[in-house]
């Protein structure tokens, strides 16, 4: 990074102050007392011109300061950090910000990160990123945590060890004066309702993604080899099954291609065949899952149990038993470490279950000629979950040695618009175009940094950006789960297994070893297998769980 000091902090003021019309007034307030601030004024909306430039090439150094209120009155405008907002964050020392996440690095990731950093160095910042595949992230994660790594910002998630690491104390607090003297942006733009969602004991520590959307749960196939087997459309989980096994029994011996080429587990997929039953979770973490099936009222206590203990689960693992003795998949599938998404878009899979992400795939699979891919709602008549904002968070890690910069690196990726479109949808004209109205339009190049393809676009998301040109076939899904979303009425509680650590770090040592060969059908007998899974959990204290969840939850209960 090219050092530029006092001078160029003053110049970027400048280029910001340039960006910026407008003055107004916002106040937001979080449920867990997190984030308070107010402004006077009106508000002007800027729109949603791109603010890519990083030109400081101005030789004017009697701008005034660069305010708050002249920031457009929500993400739908143009937003521009400034060096002004940060006054009380020492940046007269170059600092690096390390940042981990989760996933597979694009092709034009460090394309990506030079702009990142040519647009923090009037800040005197540069940001360091590294990847754990999906293949290693679960052995890495909470080891790179606990290793003493020089880690700053995290990505985290209920599905990501979120839970775990903040009963060790992983995170650092997110207080409310922290917040509002080291993150403005987040302060005056995220929604007052994510605070509770990642708000553990009291203590707020992560940021979420700042939208919440419905969130149903589809399969993605080749439809033109349904067309070959004379299947004409799935409406049902035995339309699925079925066509999974006349694929193993007809295609693959001819073309290997795996009905669904599965990797390490098929959690995906029992996430579409649950739909079936209205189920909520209540807790989601790291297969230690807590689930009830809901029937329009908050459940008592009695009513949630362990996702592995319904016989809904049961009969799941029975036919993926059956799908992976048809050979609907590898029989080295625990293992894999090709993504069953990725194997889809290269035509080595004939389907994939996931949210509406399984578009992206379908038209990386479609590239080829010939290819044809369809999507399927299984469950239309049953409710669509909402997204809950906490489903992908930012954290500034306990061991950062400069969490005031590491906030300020946060509170701008999520909400500096320039910042923000870069980690999203990577650069502007090579990776994708934008319209007037703000929709994006990937480009070609977009197959080496497909839109929302890292872990941190998911959690930086703020529900300004939306894809212009949408496919009718992909409209039609998600239009429709918009008439059956029901959001989780548990979301808000969240469970402090600080008291029963050890039996949770037991119990999910078991399921961690079980769940996979189940969900995937690589055992010999289900029922034997289940059952053994299930006893070990109590004899590693899924009770203890038990007793302190259902407290813990009664309690919360009393309160609403």
């Amino acid at each position: 990074m090219k050092k530029r000091k006092l001078l160029a902090i003053i110049l970027m003021m400048c280029l910001a102050v340039t960006m910026l019309v407008g003055c107004g007034s916002n106040s937001t307030s979080s449920d867990s007392g997190t984030t308070t601030v107010e402004n006077t004024g009106d508000k002007t909306d800027t729109g949603s011109t791109d603010t890519g430039s990083t030109d400081t090439g101005s030789t004017d150094t009697g701008a005034s300061t660069v305010s708050l209120d002249s920031l457009p009155a929500t993400v739908d405008g143009t937003i521009a950090a400034s060096p002004d907002f940060y006054a009380a964050t020492d940046l007269s020392k170059d600092y690096t910000v390390k940042m981990y996440l989760i996933g597979d690095t694009p092709n034009d990731w460090d394309q990506v990160l030079t702009k990142v950093n040519d647009y923090l160095a009037p800040y005197n910042t540069a940001l360091e990123v590294t990847f754990m595949s999906w293949s290693d992230y679960q052995t890495m994660y909470s080891l790179a945590l606990a290793g003493g790594e020089d880690i700053d910002i995290i990505f985290t998630a209920p599905w990501c060890y979120m839970y775990n690491e903040a009963a060790k104390g992983s995170f650092y607090e997110l207080t409310t004066d922290f917040i509002n003297t080291y993150m403005p942006l987040t302060t005056k733009y995220q929604a007052e309702a994510s605070w509770s969602e990642t708000t553990i004991a009291g203590k707020t520590i992560a940021v979420s993604s700042n939208q919440a959307q419905p969130m149903g749960k589809i399969v993605a196939v080749r439809q033109d080899l349904m067309d070959k087997y004379g299947i004409s459309a799935l409406t049902s989980w035995a339309d699925y099954k079925q066509y999974m096994l006349t694929i193993a029994e007809q295609e693959t011996p001819v073309s290997g291609i795996y009905a669904l080429a599965a990797a390490t587990d098929n959690n995906e997929l029992w996430d579409v065949y649950r739909q079936q039953y209205d189920t909520f979770l209540a807790l989601d973490s790291s297969y230690l899952d807590m689930m009830y099936e809901y029937s329009g009222s908050l459940p008592t206590s009695s009513d949630i149990k362990l996702a592995y203990e319904y016989d809904s689960f049961r009969q799941y693992a029975k036919d993926m038993k059956e799908m992976a003795d048809a050979g609907c998949w590898s029989r080295s599938a625990l293992t894999n470490t090709v993504t069953d998404d990725d194997a889809f878009g290269n035509l080595q899979g004939a389907s994939i279950a996931w949210n509406a992400s399984v578009f992206t795939y379908m038209e990386q699979a479609e590239k080829t000629d010939g290819v044809t891919c369809m999507a399927y709602d299984l469950t239309t008549d049953h409710f669509v979950s909402a997204e809950a904002y906490s489903n992908n968070d930012m954290a500034i890690t306990a061991g950062s040695k400069n969490p005031e910069r590491a906030a300020m690196v946060l509170d701008m990726i999520k909400f500096d618009t320039y910042l923000n479109r870069l980690l999203i949808l990577g650069i502007e004209g090579q990776n994708y175009s934008i319209d007037d109205q703000g929709q994006y339009t990937e480009l070609d190049g977009a197959a080496n940094y497909a839109a929302f393809s890292i872990s941190a676009s998911w959690a930086i998301k703020n529900g300004n950006l939306s894809e212009a040109g949408v496919p009718e076939r992909e409209k039609a899904i998600t239009d429709a789960w918009e008439e059956r979303v029901v959001m989780n009425p548990t979301i808000t509680f969240v469970f402090d297994d600080t008291s029963v650590k050890s039996y949770v770090s037991a119990v999910t040592s078991v399921l961690t070893d079980y769940v996979p060969m189940l969900e995937l059908g690589l055992v010999d007998d289900v029922d034997a297998t289940l059952d053994e899974m299930i006893s070990m959990c109590y004899d590693s204290g899924l009770q203890q769980i038990y007793d302190e969840f259902n407290a813990q939850y009664d309690a919360w209960l009393a309160t609403r």
